[in-house]
């Protein structure tokens, strides 16, 4: 009896103690969740930093710390993280009337002064007779087709000021392998890119000192066609430390990382303007036609697909392209195989306002232009409510929106040799956002 006597008092005043820490957790909870909430991992990165001398800190950390510190901000709520991802309920009338497209057109006009001035690429050189030339040296022909961006740039680049053969004076390394003219040659082939892009950046490595003391961090290369994606799969050091200038910008894809990687615009080559550009009648609410290769696609051709405003087609067209983007107000850039089409630069090339139904993508030149003033973006669930959003937006907004496209078209169009302020122009901006400002000798 005595034994069971202490063990009920054991027991009750274990039971008191489990209250007591509950209630104590629960207060603790209560008066810091607000700090919680509050804390902002870039303050964390200002404390690591500025306790450097204190503790080991690997240089390649505090490289990328330097080098992204211009696009790193104080933290945002998720909504005005991610500004373009509204809530159904905003979309019709969430577009101020107001014509700038730039998200500050001062800071650009003097970076851009800067950019041209002092900016310099260092491009690891290979010879006329290089077993690979027609991988590693830009084509001779004006580059065409779906993925020519990625061709425009290199020939591009490679006659521009900002080539310089003197490392000593480089912000930023490129790697001159053409992805696309990989996948086409017959010694390489689909299944052999990794495996060339691994060799490539060991021989560099090898030969060279710029690659080692930063890890990749000061490089970049650029890619069009969506096997980009994957190619980097045997050379991690490259997806992760260096700067990925690519179609394919899903920041869904573990691959392409924001603000260090940046979108290249995938763009048709298209010479002039096209006829009634200003003038033309524009009489379809919408306009799109493409491949059902995603469910986003088969989503929006479900819906909409025998509307009498809304034309979605599939297959051959049987009228011209042109004339479809011409007679329409919004041209709808649908999600298929990847985040990326061309047909944003399509839409604005024939003053289409375009409309991007492709959840996570990191849209070109996104930390130089707003694109609330020139275009809608509409989250995928949403594809039934679209004609809802578009109807939505009254006349003026609409006119601000298509008056705003004819001023962005310009940095979105290629040229041989550049234009100022074309689409060369804004990916050198970009990478010129993203070079170090800690050099390395």
């Amino acid at each position: 009896m005595v034994i069971r006597s202490k063990m009920k008092w054991v027991f009750l005043s274990f039971l008191i103690l489990s209250l007591l820490s509950l209630l104590a957790q629960l207060s603790v909870t209560r008066f810091t969740t607000a700090d919680l909430v509050q804390y902002s991992a870039m303050a964390g990165l200002r404390a690591a930093f500025a306790n450097v001398s204190g503790s080991q800190v690997c240089f390649y950390d505090f490289l990328l710390f330097s080098r992204n510190k211009k696009i790193w901000g104080v933290e945002k709520t998720l909504e005005s993280s991610q500004p373009y991802a509204n809530p159904r309920s905003r979309y019709p009338g969430n577009h101020a009337t107001d014509n700038e497209v730039f998200f500050d057109r001062d800071v650009f006009q003097e970076d851009y002064k800067e950019m041209n001035r002092s900016f310099k690429i260092y491009v690891y050189p290979h010879k006329r007779n290089d077993p690979f030339a027609n991988v590693l040296l830009p084509v001779d022909s004006v580059p065409s087709g779906n993925y020519a961006s990625e061709s425009y740039f290199k020939k591009v680049l490679m006659k521009s000021h900002f080539i310089t053969n003197d490392s000593t004076k480089a912000d930023l390394f490129f790697l001159p392998f053409s992805i696309a003219r990989l996948r086409h040659d017959p010694r390489v082939g689909v299944g052999g890119i990794q495996d060339f892009v691994r060799d490539y950046i060991f021989n560099i490595s090898r030969k060279y000192p710029y690659w080692n003391r930063t890890g990749g961090a000061d490089h970049f290369y650029v890619a069009c066609h969506s096997i980009g994606r994957s190619a980097m799969d045997k050379a991690n050091e490259v997806k992760f430390n260096s700067i990925q200038v690519v179609c394919s910008s899903s920041y869904y894809q573990s691959g392409y990382i924001a603000h260090k990687d940046a979108c290249l615009p995938q763009i048709w080559p298209r010479q002039g303007d096209p006829p009634n550009l200003a003038s033309s009648k524009r009489k379809k609410l919408a306009f799109f036609a493409g491949e059902i290769n995603s469910p986003v696609r088969e989503k929006l051709l479900q819906v909409w697909r025998n509307d009498t405003e809304i034309f979605a087609h599939f297959g051959r067209l049987k009228t011209p392209y042109a004339d479809e983007l011409l007679g329409s107000k919004f041209c709808l850039h649908v999600k298929g195989y990847e985040v990326n089409t061309a047909r944003i630069a399509d839409s604005l090339y024939y003053g289409c306002v375009p409309v991007s139904i492709a959840n996570y993508y990191d849209l070109p030149f996104g930390d130089i232009l707003n694109w609330k003033r020139f275009s809608i973006v509409v989250a995928t669930l949403d594809i039934p409510l679209l004609k809802e959003i578009l109807k939505g937006i009254s006349s003026e907004e609409y006119l601000m929106l298509r008056s705003n496209v004819l001023k962005v078209r310009k940095h979105f169009q290629w040229h041989f040799p550049a234009v100022d302020y074309d689409a060369f122009y804004m990916v050198m901006y970009e990478l010129w956002l993203r070079r170090s400002s800690v050099k390395v000798f």
